[in-house]
């Protein structure tokens, strides 16, 4: 039987990509204790990467935002297989890091990684909500547009 995140999710007519592997010397998510630390996610769609380019000159930061949200669904992905496939083991989503790949002049960062945290609010209601910081880099792995992290504490 489903949860009730994996429900809700199917209520949302929200479908989580496959959790990718890692594609250097790391693993996409440590355990300790009960905080799950989610290794940097850029926007892969079950093997396919979207959203590639600079915000503000190849995206704008409303496409971007889109890009943030992508990266938010593998966040889930990596929590879900974190979790044996149990959502309900999030406790609570503690914080989120955004990287934009932007201008020298793009000062939207927060509004696009609202694409992740609108997200995990969605997702995971008053649980989602989280700290969080939005910078900007000059680039970013692959040339991606945005790459999320988060720490999520576990029940």
């Amino acid at each position: 039987m489903a949860g009730a995140i994996d429900a809700r999710l199917t209520e949302l007519g929200i479908e989580l990509p496959n959790a990718a592997a890692p594609a250097a010397n790391y693993v996409p998510y440590v355990i300790s204790g009960k905080t799950l630390y989610i290794s940097g996610q850029v926007p892969f769609w079950n093997g396919e990467l979207k959203g590639v380019g600079k915000v503000g000159k190849d995206m704008t930061a409303e496409e971007a935002q889109k890009i943030a949200r992508i990266c938010a669904l593998n966040i889930i992905a990596q929590a879900k297989a974190a979790c044996g496939g149990d959502l309900d083991k999030v406790a609570r989503v503690v914080k989120v890091g955004g990287f934009v790949n932007a201008t020298d002049d793009f000062t939207q960062h927060p509004m696009v990684v609202n694409g992740a945290s609108d997200l995990m609010v969605e997702v995971f209601g008053d649980k989602g909500k989280h700290s969080r910081f939005a910078v900007g880099a000059g680039s970013l792995p692959l040339g991606v547009a945005v790459e999320v992290e988060a720490v999520i504490e576990l029940a």
